[in-house]
């Protein structure tokens, strides 16, 4: 893949990421709303692509941890089942 795409994915991660926090935070969203997860989720996404093609394995295990945990969420809010 080209680097500035990768690049480009990765600046997505810190922005989606970082803006999801700060929704949160400042009660514009909340944890368990559709919206909060999805910026997690593809926001973590855009960080692993970026680390693995850099292979920085460190923020890529960090970052896959943080995907899986939003679809857990994503799965049991869209399903209902917490």
């Amino acid at each position: 893949m080209n680097r500035r795409y990768t690049s480009l994915l990765g600046w997505y991660g810190v922005l989606a990421i970082l803006g999801a926090y700060a929704l949160l935070n400042f009660r514009v969203l909340d944890a368990d709303s559709l919206t909060y997860q999805l910026l997690n989720l593809t926001g973590s996404l855009g960080f692993i692509v970026e680390t693995w093609t850099r292979r920085d394995y460190q923020p890529m295990v960090l970052n896959l941890a943080w995907a899986l945990i939003a679809l857990i969420v994503l799965f049991s809010t869209v399903f209902s089942l917490t």
